[in-house]
């Protein structure tokens, strides 16, 4: 079987995800998406000829995030029009999908020269929802749920499953509020020292003037005492009827179970920001890399999938990360050093606990909490962050892992390549 070599990754820096306040909302997800493109190409000297396919992930495939941004993208970065691409859906873990399947491509040997990657706007997500929400339309993940369907596996709202599972694991609010402090700490000092440089291109528009060239997002400036200061965000959104049946996200978990009573814990200040963002990681053969002088930078391990509760919606990343590693015939004591998605708190904090983990070794540079998690982008990021990282620490193997809608999670393992 042929290896999976990733020979670079880059990313935009994240822009908040509100219309009127973030630098990019104001642009097509194509542009962003056209823009990480352009840049692997440019930094690799590819002959986009000999691209076989841009793999791309995008979660919300509406209105302008609909389409195939994948094909549609590259063809506006320029690429040749042999380069096929396509897009996938996997909610929050579809990034690390793109990057899967583009290294089983490979792998079997179908496919030497793949690009992966995903972007998502939430700005323009947002005012979708908003405008559906207005016109009584049940969220996207809700209305994809028939009666039959509904009466095997409730789900329920992200927020409000965070909220559940800390409170049935005991987790509390000034934990939770003490990774988000954490969260930023590490990023501000990843951001001064610039860890995230080797990675990031900026946007800039049609005339080549730079729109945003770092991240947006993060607030250095976050004290426990302002987290504990905020109120819970999903109190109301549990009790919200999202039908004509008066079903509600509380009532969802309340049936499976029902003796639960949520405290709400999570809130802006220790849950993933809303943000606007795009990555590529550029993934070819052993063979190609080296007739067309390609420095390799790591190669792919393994990867996995699983799913698990789609009531409680967050729990799969530990099975997951579980799965990667007997994959691979490694050990948790064999990773130098883990990425798992803080989409909210307490995601990664009941990760570290159930594995038992060195804590130093977990999210070192920040996480979404501080930086932000476009959602369809989010995993080509986690793992272009962990190469850059196993090449600045000198460490040999990274896991990355997410949790997704559906009660899902994929996982990747990398291996630095020395040299």
């Amino acid at each position: 079987m042929s290896e999976a070599l990733i020979i670079d990754a880059v990313r935009t820096p994240r822009g908040i995800g509100k219309v009127g306040k973030g630098a990019l909302a104001h642009l097509h997800p194509q542009h962003l998406a056209a823009t990480v493109l352009k840049a692997i190409a440019e930094r690799n000297s590819l002959n986009t000829a000999d691209v076989d396919d841009v793999i791309w992930s995008t979660s919300a495939q509406r209105g302008k995030q609909g389409g195939d941004l994948g094909r549609m993208a590259a063809l506006d970065a320029g690429y040749a029009i042999t380069a096929s691409g396509m897009t996938l859906d996997r909610f929050c873990g579809g990034g690390i999908s793109a990057v899967s399947l583009a290294a089983a491509q490979v792998m079997s040997g179908m496919e030497d020269l793949v690009v992966a990657g995903g972007v998502e706007m939430m700005s323009y997500t947002a005012t979708i929802g908003a405008e559906e929400a207005a016109a009584g339309m049940a969220p996207p993940l809700m209305g994809s749920l028939n009666d039959h369907l509904d009466a095997l596996h409730p789900q329920s709202h992200q927020g409000v499953c965070g909220d559940a599972i800390a409170t049935m694991e005991g987790i509390s609010r000034e934990t939770l509020d003490a990774l988000g402090l954490e969260s930023q700490r590490k990023a501000a000092i990843a951001i001064s020292e610039g860890r995230f440089d080797k990675s990031l291109v900026p946007v800039t528009d049609d005339e080549g003037h730079v729109i945003l060239a770092k991240d947006e997002y993060p607030r250095p400036e976050t004290t426990a005492e302002g987290l504990a200061q905020l109120k819970p965000a999903f109190t109301a959104l549990a009790d919200y009827p999202y039908d004509d049946k008066g079903s509600t996200f509380r009532k969802q978990i309340n049936r499976r179970y029902p003796d639960l009573q949520i405290e709400h814990v999570h809130h802006a200040g220790n849950s993933s920001g809303v943000v606007d963002g795009a990555a590529a990681v550029l993934i070819a053969s052993r063979d190609y890399a080296e007739k067309h002088g390609l420095k390799a930078r790591a190669r792919i391990v393994a990867t996995a999938n699983i799913g698990d509760d789609p009531t409680l919606m967050l729990n799969a990343p530990v099975p997951a990360a579980k799965k990667a590693l007997a994959k691979a015939g490694l050990t948790k004591d064999d990773i130098d050093l883990w990425e798992i998605n803080e989409a909210f708190a307490v995601v990664a904090e009941k990760f570290m606990r159930d594995l038992e983990l060195d804590r130093s070794k977990v999210n070192v540079n920040g996480g979404s909490i501080a930086l932000g998690h476009p959602i369809g982008a989010t995993g080509a990021i986690l793992i272009g962050t962990v190469v850059d990282e196993l090449e600045r620490t000198g460490g040999r193997y990274g896991l990355v892992t997410m949790c997704a809608a559906g009660g899902m999670a994929p996982a990747i393992i990398v291996e630095r390549i020395d040299g």
